[in-house]
């Protein structure tokens, strides 16, 4: 039940100091209003003059198996065509090569826009007029033109810039000349060549134009080199539309949709293409080579069937024998393989100078798979040469001979190189003995032939040297038309599912209502940290729990913020909220004095400015109209201030009584204004207060008051400043010490409070300038069961004092500015 009851309790605090929190906010309602409405017309702002990004999307598939194709089937290309992994396909995607191929195949080089004021709109296939220019001629970049309507013939052409350069758009370079400062303009008339040190062009009118409405516009247009538009072009992301899928989703952000589906279309059609090429070229270089074969191989044969027909003509010989036939059949077969092997290896004297001159030309370069033959060992080492040259090649769009990385693959070409020249010594070594091994059998049938009539041996010699010609040459006419059927069949070795389109786009910037969500939440953040922050860093004493993490002092009293324009709140306004705070401290000052009759009251604080005067004369006043004989003591003889309040003259007073000027009857003074209430004034200001109060004349004083009056009020000077109230503390039944919300320093307070408990002073805390907005206490009484709680605002209701009446209603504006 007990720990019932406990965690009962903790969660009460708890839910308090929620409410504690949401009162602290609630006080600074106008801040809240102010920065979320600060806060949603820059969020409304920043959706309507930003420039809007859109993502255009498409999709393809890739291959992760090796490709069936008829270069496959026929053994040209094989280890070309394997497909790759979806990594390796990503990374081939977002290579910067792929890009600049792309950009060189669209008209991308002038980009149009509108000046709009505070965003400019690119006019991508929707500007009023046309740029026609030369790509021979080398044109500045990065040189921004203006262009303003003078008549619907005429313009003036403005352009200005720093640090400018041309660049050749057919050599794809740029020029080693720059422009330090441009600052050009002048008036033309449509169809006109514009030329300029930077540019040369025409700008002429098209279909778009449209008088009414284009001539008031400003445009601007700007020329932009291919490398630029590749970087600028970078920014396509690709993933996997599943994790375990080869189905790539390519997404694309641009400012413009039409621009940005046009990009994307060409992108996937470059990446197709690009394998398609590569396949391509190893078939037209095979094809090329061939073709150089059969002319050299074409003449032998035509002079080999010459001379058999001549022979046949003069001997009168059509065929051989049956014996010679048998010779022949032999010798054929062997010229068969022979054929063949000289073919081979007119490939390998070709490939190995290729290899030996270093050249990077892929068009002289045949695959051995398109010369039948079937190493595997070759045909991977001239594959991996391939793929080598050409991301070197890809490379070097955008780095140097001397960039690391082209070095890299530079010493693994050579590698590679190394590896096939090696590879061919001991492949051209082993042809060379297949062929003596060929001749030799064939000298054996020759042998054979001796054995023949003259004119049969002869014929036989004739028709060996066709026959082997013959062979050659079908054998190259046969790769031939493997090659050429392999390059018609060749097709991309991945597929294009979803081209971009126009119709399907999504706006991904701004993203107005997440905009505006963020602007919310700030605007409500902004307040909090900026309360909690205040608080955080405040060195004041702001509610209860700021004192009693100081002192232990018992709190009797909590005086209300006074709106009056007079200290004499209690006499003036005796049914307002702050008297009856008054009558609360009485009441509590009566349960601290324990019933007593009779009582000497000392106020005290701990600085200048605290309301101990304000407080004292209230006091004394609230004890008069009880009924109560009451006198006020003006003991801050350093600056007094009590006769001002009450219009009374300060010539005489405690100092003129304590240095024996004047006797007990002429210093005291009624206060005129209350009944039962008379006041003694400080008097003229002394040279030594706290001498003069710790003589006997003071006590003698205390002495003959206390038969005269039912309660003694002393204002003191602050104990923060000087010991005066300390030598008053033996004179006083109940000490008041005073602090001000938002005034009195924790630390100054702290040192004080030590101080006092050091010196076992019994002191009681009221608390001065309580704002019923400010949350002091947040609900908490005082009085030990005779206080009462000023907490929320609602402790009596409205209506029940003259002061607390609500106001009427205000516009939101003006109670807004009214608080700011």
């Amino acid at each position: 039940m007990a720990g019932d009851r406990i965690e009962g309790i903790q969660h009460q605090e708890e839910s308090i100091d929620i409410k504690v929190i949401f009162l602290k906010l609630a006080r600074y309602w106008y801040l809240f209003a102010l920065t979320i409405f600060v806060a949603i017309s820059v969020a409304f702002l920043f959706n309507k003059y930003t420039s809007p990004v859109y993502e255009v999307n498409a999709s393809v598939l890739v291959e992760t198996e090796k490709s069936i194709d008829a270069s496959a089937m026929i053994g040209i290309g094989g280890a070309l065509s394997s497909g790759y992994e979806i990594s390796n396909e990503i990374g081939k995607l977002t290579s910067f090569s792929l890009i600049y191929r792309t950009i060189k195949n669209l008209d991308f080089e002038v980009s149009y826009f509108i000046d709009e004021g505070l965003v400019k709109t690119e006019l991508y296939q929707r500007a009023p007029f046309e740029i026609i220019f030369d790509t021979t001629v080398p044109q500045a970049v990065g040189l921004s033109y203006k262009l303003t309507f003078i008549n619907n013939n005429e313009f003036l052409l403005e352009a200005e810039a720093d640090l400018i350069k041309k660049y050749d758009f057919s050599k794809t370079e740029f020029g080693s000349e720059i422009f330090e400062q441009i600052a050009w303009s002048r008036n033309y008339r449509f169809g006109d060549i514009v030329q300029n040190p930077y540019n040369t062009f025409q700008i002429v009118l098209n279909e778009r134009f449209n008088s009414n409405e284009d001539i008031n516009n400003i445009y601007t247009f700007i020329f932009t080199d291919y490398f630029s538009l590749a970087q600028r072009f970078r920014g396509v992301e690709i993933e996997p539309i599943e994790r375990e899928s080869s189905l790539l989703n390519i997404k694309f952000k641009t400012n413009n949709v039409l621009k940005g589906v046009n990009f994307l279309n060409r992108y996937v059609d470059t990446y197709l293409n690009q394998s398609l090429d590569k396949k391509n070229q190893i078939a037209e270089s095979t094809i090329i080579f061939i073709e150089n074969q059969l002319e050299i191989i074409a003449d032998t044969l035509e002079s080999a069937e010459s001379d058999l027909q001549n022979f046949q003509s003069s001997r009168e010989v059509m065929d051989v024998g049956m014996q010679s036939g048998i010779v022949f059949q032999g010798i054929e077969d062997l010229q068969n393989q022979k054929a063949e092997l000289i073919v081979k290896s007119n490939y390998y004297t070709n490939l190995r100078h290729y290899i030996q001159s270093n050249s990077e030309n892929l068009d002289a370069l045949v695959a051995p798979s398109a010369m039948g033959i079937e190493d595997p060992v070759l045909n991977k080492l001239v594959a991996e040469l391939i793929n080598l040259y050409n991301t070197k090649a890809e490379q070097l769009l955008y780095s140097t001979e001397k960039s690391p990385t082209v070095i890299a693959i530079n010493n693994h070409i050579r590698n590679t190189q190394l590896a096939i020249i090696e590879n061919m010594n001991n492949i051209i070594k082993n042809s060379d003995q297949a062929l003596r091994v060929i001749n030799d059998r064939i000298n054996v049938y020759v042998d054979k032939a001796r054995f023949l009539p003259v004119t049969q041996r002869e014929m036989l010699n004739y028709q060996r040297s066709y026959n082997l010609a013959d062979e050659i040459y079908t054998f190259l006419l046969n790769k031939r038309t493997e090659a050429q059927i392999t390059k018609a069949s060749n097709a991309p070795d991945n597929e294009i599912i979803d081209y971009a389109m126009v119709e399907i786009n999504q706006q991904v910037y701004p993203k107005k209502s997440l905009n505006y969500l963020i602007a919310l939440v700030l605007g409500l953040a902004f307040p909090v940290l900026y309360v909690l922050g205040k608080e955080y860093f405040n060195d004041t004493i702001v509610e209860r729990k700021d004192i009693e993490n100081i002192t232990n002092l018992p709190i009797i009293g909590q005086i209300l913020h006074s709106n009056k324009k007079t200290e004499l709140v209690v006499v003036e306004s005796p049914k307002s909220s702050i008297s009856e705070s008054f009558r609360s401290l009485r009441t509590n000052i009566q349960y601290m004095s324990k019933g007593k009759s009779k009582n000497t009251i000392m106020v005290t604080a701990d600085m200048v400015g605290v309301g101990k005067t304000f407080i004292a004369i209230n006091i004394a006043c609230i004890y008069a109209q009880y009924g109560k004989k009451t006198i006020l003591l003006g003991f801050d003889l350093r600056k007094p201030k009590i006769y001002q309040e009450f219009g009374l003259s300060n010539k005489a007073g405690l100092t003129s009584y304590l240095i024996n000027k004047a006797s007990l009857e002429e210093i005291i003074q009624p206060s005129v204004k209350v009944d039962n209430l008379d006041i003694i004034l400080s008097g003229p200001v002394p040279p030594n207060p706290a001498e003069l109060i710790a003589s006997d004349k003071t006590t003698e004083l205390f002495s003959r008051l206390r038969e005269l009056y039912d309660y003694i009020i002393i204002d003191t000077p602050p104990v923060g400043l000087v010991t005066d109230a300390f030598l008053l503390y033996d004179h006083s039944d109940v000490n008041i010490f005073l602090i001000r919300q938002n005034f009195s320093h924790k630390k100054v307070l702290a040192t004080i409070m030590k101080d006092i408990e050091t010196r076992n002073m019994k002191m009681n805390v009221v608390v001065n300038d309580i704002k019923m907005s400010g949350g002091y206490g947040y609900g908490y009484g005082y009085g030990y069961g005779y206080g009462y709680g000023y907490g929320y605002g609602y402790g009596y209701g409205y209506g029940y004092y003259t002061d607390d009446k609500p106001e009427k209603k205000k516009s939101f504006t003006k109670r807004l500015f009214n608080k700011l």
